[in-house]
Parts: structure tokens; C-alpha cells; sequence
């Protein structure tokens, strides 16, 4: 089969590799229709993320169950289905807690040896450990463009919300308009908060967060700090995302945070950084890091993307062919393309 690799520093090829093989009675295997190419793929392909040689890449995919172990009762051979960007057993503490993401068991796609060995999406096939889980029907009806977002991207923006606790009426600020903060955008606005504050420097980026019913700040032009003072009693917002994953981001998410705010710091970091503790202390600041729990905001994001409410299909920018992919990559490291959809 056909898979995109990672060679080094800059460089992913299209290879054939072997077809994968069912190891588990939990496990399936998924003929992939659509893949994404996701900004933690551009980590990898930065460098920034450790990755060995002729590793499959991608984590975002939709496709068609093709072969199911035994022991997988939610999803069967001829479903369409979406897959998670992480597995979970369901049976460890994390998982009994809710806290799919830690999964004592969990492993994500595409991102090598230091996350759980799992060859990626970006690919003809893909296989899928803890298919109960990891997998899930797409709605009738709904487009492989939308399905594909439910198991990262848009589940990443929703649970940058729902973990900093977000309350109606409450202000939240988003720094970083990358897929998974314009995703952020738009939960915010469907979880209710009252004003939505956008920073970027991306023109295009800004526009699309206006469209989406936010306040944008080009970080060119103005200081953050005066527009979300002003709306909010000089107090600050409620919620800041960091969406991300650079120092200054979090520094600046935490001086727009009100005192006793919540930061909910989304963006990949696989480095050291320096935080202002002394600020985050006095402030009284609540911090929240990490990848997001998909799976277990996985339903609500599904119920809400058929609804409409959230609907990431502005986003996708580029249509590329499995062998467009190293395209693709360059592209997006161009920051030409705001989200890169794959076809076979």
C-alpha cells in the first residue's frame, strides 16, 4: 500500500509499505478515504517532535472498515467511519476516570517509537488498536471533510473549552488561529461565551475568526490587552487558549487572563520554557496543558458538527492526492494552506 513517511528534517515521501495485519481480537482495520495533514504533523516534519526514518505519518482519518477482530461490537466490516488521533482500552484507572487521553495503553498515530509505535493514517490503510473506542460511525449524510475534524482538530478546540470550565457569559480569548484555535473560536461561541477575542497576525486567519462571530486582533497592529480590558471592566478574560505552543503565546495568554482566570494552554510543546511563575501565582491562575480528550468529548463534537453548530468546512483550504502529500507538507509549512485534506 501506498504511505507517507518521514525521512528527515524537511523531507516526507510517498512509499509502499506493507499491508497491516489484525494482532488483536480489539483491534480493525480502516481503508482510509481522507486524511489530514494537522499542524503536531509540522512538528514532525520541523523536527521538533523525535520521529524515526520510514515511519507512517498522520493521525486525522476517515475511511471504511475493512477487517474487525472479533471482540469489536461498535463498528463493522462496510461501516464509515472516523477514527481518533489516540487509542484508549477503556479499562485502565485513566480510562475509568474519563481521562482517555492518559490511557495507561494509549498510543497515537503517526508519531513514532515516543508515542506508542503506531504506524499513521496517511496511508491506504490504517490499523486501528481498540477499535470500540477508537472508531465511531459517521452520521449519514455528513461529508468526509467534517467527519475527518471530530477526532482531533475540532475535538482539540472543544476540549480547550469544556477543561478550562467555561461558564456563559464569560470572555474568552484565543491566541493562535491555526485550525485548532479557529476550532476554539467557534466552540466558544457554542459553549456561550458572551465576547470572543481572536489574536494573530494572519490576515486571512483574523477574517475567518470575524466570520465566525469573534472580535479579531492583528498583533501587528494593536495590544491585546487594551480591546479585552476594555470589554471586560479592565478586569481580563475569564478564559485565554493558547493555540500556539510558543513561550511568547503562553506569556502572553497569562497577562490577558483576569486574576483568577483559567489558562488552557493547547498548543504542542516538546521543549523546555520559561513561564512567568511569579505572574501566574499572584494572578491566582489555573493552567491547563496538554492533548486534548477526544474520546471522551467525542460524541458531542459528532452531535454538534451534524447540527451545524460547529462546522469546520471554511477551514479546509487545499484537496491534495496521496502522492500530493510532500506538496502538501510544503504548503502548509509555507503557510499557504490553513488545513490540507488527503484522497487516495
Amino acid at each position: 500500500m501506498r504511505a507517507v513517511t518521514f525521512q528527515a528534517p524537511g523531507e516526507v515521501r510517498v512509499e509502499e509499505r506493507p499491508e497491516p495485519r489484525l494482532t488483536s481480537p480489539e483491534e480493525a482495520i480502516v481503508r482510509v478515504e481522507t486524511s489530514g495533514i494537522c499542524g503536531s504533523d509540522l512538528h514532525i516534519y520541523h523536527g521538533r517532535v523525535k520521529m524515526e526514518r520510514g515511519f507512517t505519518l498522520g493521525h486525522e482519518f476517515v475511511g471504511t472498515v475493512v477487517e474487525a477482530g472479533s471482540a469489536v461490537s461498535e463498528v463493522a466490516v462496510g461501516d464509515r467511519v472516523l477514527g481518533c488521533f489516540c487509542t484508549a482500552c477503556g479499562r485502565c484507572f485513566f480510562c475509568r476516570h474519563g481521562d482517555y487521553h492518559k490511557c495507561d495503553h494509549g498510543r497515537v498515530f503517526g508519531h513514532g517509537k515516543t508515542l506508542g509505535d503506531l504506524q499513521g493514517a496517511q496511508a491506504e490503510l490504517v490499523l486501528v488498536p481498540h477499535a470500540n473506542l477508537t472508531l465511531r460511525r459517521v452520521p449519514a449524510g455528513m461529508p468526509d471533510e467534517v467527519a475527518l475534524f471530530a477526532g482531533d482538530v475540532m475535538g482539540t478546540g472543544y476540549h480547550a473549552i469544556v477543561d478550562a470550565n467555561l461558564v456563559p457569559g464569560e470572555t474568552v480569548c484565543v491566541i493562535g488561529l491555526g485550525p485548532v484555535g479557529l476550532c476554539a473560536v467557534q466552540a466558544a461561541k457554542v459553549c456561550g461565551a458572551a465576547h470572543v477575542f481572536a489574536v494573530d497576525r494572519v490576515p486571512e486567519r483574523l477574517a475567518l475568526a470575524e466570520r465566525f462571530g469573534a472580535r479579531a486582533i492583528d498583533l501587528e497592529k494593536e495590544d491585546p490587552r487594551e480591546p479585552v480590558r476594555a470589554a471586560t471592566g479592565g478586569r481580563g478574560a475569564d478564559v485565554v487558549v493558547e493555540a500556539v505552543g510558543h513561550p511568547d503565546a503562553l506569556d502572553l495568554a497569562i497577562r490577558l487572563a483576569r486574576k483568577a482566570g483559567r489558562v488552557s494552554g493547547i498548543g504542542v510543546y516538546a521543549e523546555r520554557v520559561q513561564v512567568h511563575m511569579g505572574l501566574v501565582w499572584i494572578k491566582a491562575l489555573s493552567l491547563r496543558t496538554g492533548f486534548a480528550n477526544v474520546v471522551g468529548h467525542l460524541d458531542r463534537v459528532i452531535a454538534l458538527l451534524e447540527s451545524g453548530r460547529l462546522d469546520p468546512r471554511p477551514l479546509v483550504t487545499h484537496h491534495l492526492s496521496l502522492n500530493e502529500a510532500p506538496e502538501g507538507y510544503a504548503i502548509y509549512d509555507r503557510r499557504e494552506a490553513l488545513k490540507v485534506v488527503l484522497k487516495p
